[in-house]
């Protein structure tokens, strides 16, 4: 199993252990636009009690890579996937914030899905 495998594994059971439904075609494809940084341990989680991390997260990744309009809807939807993950949960990882965002906002399309 290669390394990218194996993070595609991880971020499954994690999901899977917070009962959160997955699709791992999608779920591989969001790892892959990730690209090198989830092997980074900074990079590869989100804070989500840092307001700076999470407004990255929304310019970034919701209105530049999935082309949403900034409103606040998105800052809701972020913190709803924050309190899904569990905001005790150290590892909110990357790939898995970002597929829930996609799913939330129906977004699947721009990962050919």
């Amino acid at each position: 199993m290669s390394k990218f495998d194996e993070k595609v594994a991880l971020y499954k059971k994690f999901m899977d252990d917070r009962d959160i439904r997955s699709n791992t075609e999608l779920l591989t494809a969001v790892t892959k636009g990730l690209g090198p940084s989830i092997y980074k341990n900074d990079a590869e989680t989100v804070s989500g009690s840092d307001a700076k991390e999470l407004e990255t997260v929304k310019k970034n990744f919701l209105i530049k890579k999935l082309g949403l309009a900034d409103s606040p809807a998105l800052d809701k939807a972020i913190e709803e996937v924050m309190e899904r993950i569990g905001k005790s949960e150290r590892n909110k990882y990357r790939a898995v914030v970002y597929f829930m965002l996609v799913k939330k906002f129906n977004k699947e399309s721009v990962y050919g899905m």
